[in-house]
């Protein structure tokens, strides 16, 4: 793979009205025409896309989108989609152009709620100064902005600035997938089944991305198949660190892998690495009480054509209604899709997220714990219907004693 996932880029959204030169900033900013520019107010339709290096950043995915005050039934859709974006954005940026009002402070209140930085840009300032109201407003929030004239390339460096000064502190920090698990010049085994799922040619993205990561922490990783694993592991003169499977060859691994050595699944550790491992183990728990006719949503954050064993449509929900001994009612979405009221599921399943940022999978959790609904993915959901929930918890001792402590408590 020659680029970095979209899922591992900052997430930059400009949002603000009709009108106001989001596209031309977009353009100038990437120095190329990424966004149709026109006078005639909501040119850009749905979301535009484009994925760059902003150094010394690294990867970002800018997100250009539907002016906020569209109007008319097609309108409504074109903010709907601009209001997905947000649960994606991990720092946000307004343009506005002369005139700030309850459309401006509604997208303040948004990113504050989702604790996402945000830059104020005032675009098109040769032909209007800033309102002097907006800029007080700003001050006392403390939050930046800058001026600039997109069309003319002015004020782009100081808008780069901005930009760089106010990411989100995770994205300097660049967090760890499993190297602090297994620690320099130590070994992980990530056994990787090659079914009709993995790619021809290719590791499916979690697996790549794994390697990646031990590689940076100065790890080895030795890569096999489950029926090699048992072998592998017998010729090592020292035991490994970590055993991470796909959690579709948990019980496999489970018989093969030594009692003294640790071993998770690749979607549990991207729990911790994209969401909130905790919250989504406190979720996983949810399942004992999940009853025949309850309804449960699988959320996939890739498009992809179902095979005939998928594990989001066929696996997960056999597993799942085997545990429970009952008949459970399924829906599926994809992509950014997901259900602004989850009040009729009992249970929220993510995948992995390997292709979602940390921001969307994060928004997802929130809205999840504001209507009371438990949500899980796809590792953890397996290995507790499989039996093997606390083994597979074991790298995470944080997790593993909630479970604990949550066994102790019922059995009172």
């Amino acid at each position: 793979m020659r680029r970095a996932p979209r899922g591992l880029r900052l997430h930059i959204g400009l949002f603000g009205r009709r009108n106001v030169g989001k596209s031309s900033l977009l353009n100038a900013i990437t120095r190329q025409r990424v966004s149709i520019v026109s006078d005639t107010a909501g040119t850009t339709t749905d979301p535009v896309e484009k994925p760059m290096e902003l150094l010394p950043l690294g990867p970002v995915l800018f997100i250009d989108t539907a002016g906020i005050d569209d109007e008319g039934a097609l309108g409504a859709e074109r903010v709907k989609r601009t209001a997905q974006v947000l649960d994606r954005t991990d720092l946000g940026v307004i343009v506005v152009a002369g005139e700030w009002g309850e459309f401006e402070e509604q997208l303040i209140a948004d990113f504050t709620a989702r604790n996402v930085p945000v830059v104020v840009v005032f675009n098109k300032s040769d032909l209007a100064e800033p309102p002097v109201q907006a800029a007080a407003r700003l001050e006392r929030l403390g939050i930046a902005s800058i001026r600039t004239v997109a069309t003319a390339g002015e004020g782009v460096d100081q808008f780069r600035h901005a930009l760089l000064a106010h990411a989100p502190e995770e994205f300097i920090s660049n967090p760890a997938i499993l190297g602090d698990l297994v620690g320099a010049g130590e070994l992980a085994v990530l056994v990787v089944p090659i079914d009709k799922e993995a790619p021809k040619g290719r590791l499916i993205l979690p697996q790549v991305q794994a390697i990646r990561d031990l590689l940076d922490s100065d790890a080895m990783a030795m890569v096999v198949k489950e029926r090699e694993l048992r072998a592998a592991l017998a010729r090592l003169a020292t035991p490994p660190k970590l055993v991470v499977t796909d959690s579709q060859a948990f019980l496999k691994v489970v018989a093969d892998v030594p009692r003294e050595v640790p071993l998770t699944s690749f979607s549990i550790l991207f729990s911790r690495f994209k969401g909130d491992l905790l919250t989504q183990v406190e979720g996983t728990l949810a399942i004992e009480d999940l009853r025949a006719g309850d309804r449960v949503l699988v959320a996939e954050s890739c498009s992809h054509h179902p095979i005939s064993d998928d594990i989001g449509r066929v696996k997960i929900p056999r597993w799942l209604t085997q545990y429970v001994g009952g008949k459970l009612e399924f829906d599926t979405v994809q992509g950014h899709d997901f259900p602004q009221d989850l009040t009729r599921y009992r249970l929220v399943v993510l995948c992995g997220a390997c292709v979602t940022n940390r921001r969307e999978v994060l928004s997802r959790i929130m809205r999840c714990r504001e209507q009371g609904v438990p949500i899980t993915n796809y590792g953890l959901t397996i290995s507790y219907s499989l039996g093997i929930f606390e083994r597979a918890l074991e790298p995470f001792p944080a997790a593993l004693e909630l479970v604990q402590e949550r066994a102790r408590a019922g059995s009172r």
